[in-house]
């Protein structure tokens, strides 16, 4: 409570700083109104109008805030370099993903998503619903919000903010993930695993937080730096909140042992979503992971260096090994990201610029590659629909030359073939780790690609 001598100080809002994300919360509560008030009719064109558009401008606010470093909404909001250049990858990489779920010539019933979500899976009003040619299209409001939660997540300089937009990147995705045209049971269940784990990783990534701002007596990434040295009694305290947060993280980034989710939401979601949430969640979550364990815990280095290697290690054979015994593309593709988290934190560890430089090379790369791969295995397709399993893609050049190239094309790129953009992002992390003496843990990375060749 304010003492009645005590002067309120209003912050400081510097809009245009604050635009990329503002500008896509500002389009979904618009979305909102158009799914409420527009015939349906009018709907998608509408909704489309105002996706694409608002990711346009997102992007193009993102590009005009490069060079910029201020603080912002009560220092709540950094704007730096990293920040705006996750900011503009992960608009760029959502003005993909909307052209994948926006696609609807493929399947002859529409898009990838149920006419209608709140139909039971099989039932006759689903089977109306269907044939009367309706869409699902709040799932535009839905991802506008996701993504507008992306943006914040990579520019959050506090605890609290880190949070609010973890849980607006999230909550959306849980709702669209459970919203699968066909298979809706298998759809279902993933978002119902995808929400039940997310709720456990949200709620160690909050306890951990209480437990800092115990130790340091502040949520600002700024301020828990600052007292950090000073506060050597809170040691344990401190390191046990650290250890907690970075669990929720690792969560999202999908690390193992906290990747269960992976596979079977990646399978069970519809494909285009899919490829919207494995670049950009991907991009989000490590945009903000950076910030945290170099901004907040920067001096905690040699606390958190040793759980990170185990961590990197551990995912990254975790990742090839269970993606080599796989039927099921999708899973195999869910597996295969599970051990480029593994790769992405070998880079996070160097602790050095150039670690941050080769990251963010790396997030780019291994984004637009991923959306393109799995954008094509919505593509391909049997009597059944999609063809996931991996035996019905035998043949595939004889009957889809293009497709097949551009898809072998991707793998190689994913698998870190030399020329390819996954080559170069694989050697730049490699590399800043060398240069801090993780050779051991570069030589597993190594050892690591070499096995993920054989699935590829």
């Amino acid at each position: 409570m304010l003492m009645p001598t005590e002067v309120f100080i209003q912050p400081s809002i510097d809009w245009f700083a604050i635009s990329p994300f503002t500008i896509l919360l500002a389009a979904g509560v618009f979305s909102l109104l158009v799914e409420t008030f527009a015939p349906r009719s009018y709907r998608r064109p509408l909704q489309l109008t105002l996706v694409f558009g608002s990711l346009i401008a997102s992007f193009a606010a993102a590009t005009m805030l490069l060079g910029t470093e201020t603080l912002t909404a009560g220092d709540a909001v950094a704007i730096d370099g990293p920040g705006v250049v996750l900011q503009a990858t992960i608009a760029l990489v959502a003005l993909l993903g909307a052209a994948g779920l926006a696609e609807n010539k493929v399947d002859p019933s529409g898009d990838a998503f149920a006419a209608r979500a709140s139909a039971i899976p099989g039932s006759s009003d689903e089977r109306a619903f269907t044939a009367a040619g309706w869409y699902s299209t709040e799932i535009w409001t839905l991802f506008l919000f996701a993504v507008g939660g992306m943006q914040l997540f990579v520019v959050a300089n506090d605890l609290l903010t880190m949070f609010i937009a973890l849980e607006v990147m999230s909550l959306p995705l849980y709702l669209m993930a459970g919203m699968a045209r066909r298979r809706r049971l298998l759809s279902q269940e993933a978002a119902l695993k995808y929400f039940v784990l997310g709720a456990y990783a949200s709620a160690f990534f909050l306890f951990g937080s209480a437990l800092v701002y115990g130790a340091t007596g502040g949520i600002n990434f700024d301020d828990i730096a600052f007292a950090i040295p000073g506060r050597p009694q809170t040691a344990t305290l401190l390191i046990t909140g650290v250890i907690l947060i970075l669990v929720g993280m690792l969560f999202k980034v999908g690390s193992a042992p906290f990747h269960q989710w992976t596979p079977d939401v990646y399978q069970g979601a519809p494909t285009t979503l899919t490829a919207f949430m494995a670049a950009g969640v991907k991009v989000a979550a490590f945009g903000a992971m950076l910030r945290l364990v170099y901004s907040a815990f920067g001096t905690l280095i040699w606390d958190w260096r040793p759980i990170l290697w185990a961590i990197a290690a551990i995912t990254m054979f975790v990742g090839v090994l269970a993606a080599l015994v796989q039927s099921d593309i999708k899973r195999m593709l869910a597996y295969s990201s599970v051990a480029h988290a593994g790769f992405l934190l070998v880079g996070i560890i160097s602790g050095t610029n150039a670690g941050i430089v080769s990251v963010l090379f790396y997030l780019a790369a291994y984004a637009f590659t991923t959306i393109g791969v799995f954008l094509l295995v919505s593509l391909v397709r049997d009597a059944n629909g999609e063809a996931s399993g991996i035996e019905a893609w035998r043949g595939l050049a004889t009957k889809s030359p293009l497709t097949a190239f551009a898809m072998t094309f991707m793998l190689l790129a994913l698998a870190g073939f030399p020329i390819t953009s996954g080559f170069i992002a694989k050697f730049s992390v490699f590399a800043a780790a060398v240069q801090v003496n993780q050779t051991p843990l570069v030589l597993l990375a190594v050892l690591a690609s070499a096995i993920a060749v054989v699935f590829y």
